[in-house]
């Protein structure tokens, strides 16, 4: 038997391995602080929510998380726990966002939103589930920084990225 695809699910899947892509090569550079990089996966899922909706974004995000942990060897792990929590927060934080101010906000805005929704989801989720300890307070000004600048980074190329034009339907 033979499963019927749309042409959405080969835009989700081309993006999703786009994202993928990134993630695997991201997990490979060095970190000065633990869990910080650049996100440029995130370009991705912004651009699929700026250019094909929400519902493209989520399905792109979280296939991003599954299957970047599965190539990288961190499924299941507490990695991948802080991963998925930081995907969903984001995930949340531009549904949320979109739904309030619609298409008023910038690539580089929803950049910059989602990077600091994905670190603060991830050191709530560090903090309440494997190190709750109030020294590990002291680090969230560093990682939102952190976050912020990457943010930055990602929003700008996303910018840059992003068509004047709207796409086709998928």
């Amino acid at each position: 038997m033979l499963l019927s695809t749309t042409r959405e699910d080969h835009l989700i899947a081309w993006l999703a391995a786009l994202a993928i892509a990134i993630h695997v090569l991201e997990a490979a550079l060095p970190s000065p602080i633990p869990g910080v990089k650049p996100g440029l996966a995130n370009v991705i899922t912004v651009l699929a929510l700026l250019l094909y909706g929400w519902r493209v974004a989520v399905w792109v995000s979280l296939l991003r998380v599954l299957a970047g942990s599965l190539l990288v060897g961190s499924f299941l792990s507490p990695t991948f726990l802080l991963s998925l929590t930081g995907a969903l927060a984001s995930l949340a934080a531009l549904g949320l966002a979109t739904a309030v101010a619609g298409r008023h906000l910038s690539a580089l805005g929803l950049c910059v939103l989602a990077a600091l929704a994905h670190m603060l989801g991830q050191f709530l989720v560090a903090y309440t589930l494997i190190i709750p300890h109030p020294a590990l307070l002291k680090l969230l000004p560093v990682l939102l920084t952190a976050a912020l600048l990457f943010g930055l980074a990602s929003g700008t190329i996303a910018r840059m990225m992003y068509p004047q034009r709207p796409p086709a339907a998928p």
